[in-house]
């Protein structure tokens, strides 16, 4: 299976469960840059619940901007605030400080584009998951892919589909019950080693 997906902000877990199944990964790069969507945005689980990190990107005059000419603006020192609630979110999680040098890196070094962070955090989440996966950039925009399954919808962060995703135990459970489809981080800092069986176990809901 070929499959069409966008390159996002710490994947969620149903882009991973759409990941884990392709053979082959084409990434969409050459798109129109959409606010409010998972491009610059992921969930974690806070003590308070669901909490948006979301990375501040510089805005063009124009009407439209091509995905991969969207700039982080790096004048907010986001990276440290970002680093900071994920402390605070898992420090006390079974896994966290098994993956914690090799995530804590991403938020040292300045990146100037938000497509090519993304991609940076992407390797870095398969090397941490030990997943080895096939991946190219669309060199134009397919409105209709013919040869792979489009799963570019699940950028979109408003309306989301609610997945029949089985539960695991999260840092804050007890005080707010499961909360599904946030960042792989979650599943990775709960899960560990177990976090790529748990997605290969999974599935999505047809669009």
């Amino acid at each position: 299976m070929n499959i069409l997906i966008h390159p996002t902000y710490f994947p969620n877990i149903a882009h991973f469960v759409a990941i884990v199944r392709a053979q082959h990964v084409a990434f969409e790069v050459d798109d129109n840059f959409v606010k409010q969507t998972y491009r610059n945005r992921t969930y974690i689980y806070g003590a308070n619940g669901k909490l948006l990190l979301n990375v501040p990107v510089v805005h063009s005059q124009k009407n439209r901007q091509k995905y991969r000419d969207v700039k982080i603006f790096n004048a907010e020192n986001w990276q440290s605030h970002h680093w900071k609630s994920i402390l605070s979110a898992y420090r006390t999680s079974p896994f966290f400080e098994y993956y914690e040098d090799e995530l804590q890196p991403l938020f040292k070094q300045q990146a100037e584009y938000i497509l090519d962070f993304n991609l940076h955090c992407f390797e870095t989440i398969c090397n941490c998951l030990q997943l080895q996966v096939n991946t190219s950039k669309n060199e134009d925009f397919e409105k209709q892919p013919q040869d792979k399954l489009d799963f570019r919808y699940l950028v979109n962060s408003k309306k989301e589909q609610q997945q029949p995703f089985e539960t695991y135990t999260q840092v804050f459970s007890s005080k707010h019950n499961f909360i599904p489809n946030l960042s792989v981080l979650d599943l990775l800092f709960n899960e560990g080693p177990n976090a790529l069986n748990y997605l290969e176990s999974q599935t999505l809901k047809p669009l």
